[in-house]
């Protein structure tokens, strides 16, 4: 049996250049850090820093029946996108949980890009080519895509030196083509994971290496620093964002993850008729915050007790706040352990140490 390849991105020698602390991930040789992920972390919050996110995957929807292939396989609304127009939504399987959650980008009529995750990108393609009997052309160009992520409060004013588009007008969820970086076509959108302004940037793979080039010439005198998976892990859980795999999955209901906000009953599709029983019958479990109270970090898989020491659910993403210095995390529980407010105990090696649900995002931007 020969084993699988891990994959590179383009930009794979420069992280080895930089001496990231390279690891497998989704299939990838990912940074995992680079001078630590406290360093980078606070860099993020208070300056700039940049991603390499190239392992998302990217799938084209194109051509007629595109709109009503989005809208059969995700759960969002797809008819509220216009233009330029950026969705978070998800996909749900036909067993109450998640195959992916997602970006929806309109690029034009009949035309949309989806951004999943680098671990889903097949199990994605295979679930939206089996629904597809509307006739969209659907593709995968994972692999001629890459993606920088570039966060933080100095990002606009770092990448307004590479661009004639007004950065500052690109607002939440909003994306625009044109030239950067005296590169044509990329794709510049506003959809962060950080909690701080940024922007991703889409090229084709010829030009990652220039594009890299370019933005840390840019902003040399502002600090900027490349980001390895561990601090974009303490980012995105200080703001309370899922994370597949982890806190949501094939047997999570968006409904459990508090994602009722991108779940819309105004459509069918698939599965839609038992998340909306789910929705009027209540959830039994809920996806929450909490913080602990005194010493010791939380991790996935550590198990959540109530007063009496009983099992009332489990650690899905847990650390040590860099920002708040205390450890916060997120699990499902019981929704009568759910409310803000409530006390609960992290069993830590065999250890039950307090900790209190909180409302995410537990750093309030």
């Amino acid at each position: 049996m020969g084993s699988i390849k891990t994959k590179k991105t383009a930009f794979n020698a420069i992280h080895h250049i930089l001496g990231g602390k390279m690891v497998e991930f989704a299939g990838y040789e990912m940074p995992l850090q680079y001078k630590g992920v406290n360093h980078e972390h606070e860099t993020v919050r208070n300056g700039i820093g940049v991603f390499d996110v190239s392992h998302m995957g990217e799938i084209s929807i194109q051509g007629k029946g595109s709109l009503e292939l989005i809208q059969k396989i995700t759960t969002n609304d797809a008819l509220k996108l216009y233009p330029g127009k950026v969705q978070y939504s998800c996909i749900p399987n036909d067993i109450g949980g998640l195959i992916d959650d997602l970006l929806v980008y309109k690029i034009s009529k009949n035309d949309y890009l989806l951004v999943v995750n680098a671990s889903n990108i097949q199990k994605d393609l295979d679930w939206i080519k089996r629904h597809n009997s509307f006739g969209a052309e659907v593709t995968n160009i994972s692999d001629s895509v890459s993606l920088l992520a570039v966060q933080g409060p100095k990002s606009v004013k770092v990448l307004q030196k590479l661009t004639d588009i007004n950065l500052k007008e690109l607002e939440s969820y909003t994306f625009t083509i044109g030239e950067f970086a005296h590169i044509p076509n990329v794709l510049i959108s506003a959809t962060g994971y950080t909690g701080e302004s940024g922007f991703e940037i889409y090229v084709e793979n010829k030009y990652a290496a220039h594009l890299w080039e370019a933005i840390f010439e840019a902003g040399k005198d502002e600090g900027i620093e490349p980001v390895g998976l561990a601090a974009r892990d303490t980012l995105r859980l200080e703001m309370g964002y899922c994370l597949y795999g982890n806190d949501i999955n094939d047997s999570t209901s968006p409904l459990e993850a508090g994602l009722g906000w991108i779940t819309k009953f105004t459509k069918d599709f698939v599965y839609s008729g038992f998340l909306k029983i789910q929705k009027e019958k209540g959830v039994t479990k809920k996806l929450v915050g909490f913080e602990i109270e005194g010493k010791g970090i939380p991790r996935h898989g550590y198990e959540i007790w109530d007063h009496h020491h009983q099992i009332i659910g489990m650690v899905t993403s847990g650390t040590l706040s860099p920002t708040l210095k205390k450890g916060i995390g997120m699990g499902y529980v019981c929704v009568e352990n759910a409310k803000s407010g409530t006390d609960v105990f992290i069993n830590i090696r065999n250890k039950p140490v307090k900790a209190v649900v909180v409302t995410t995002p537990f750093i309030k931007k």
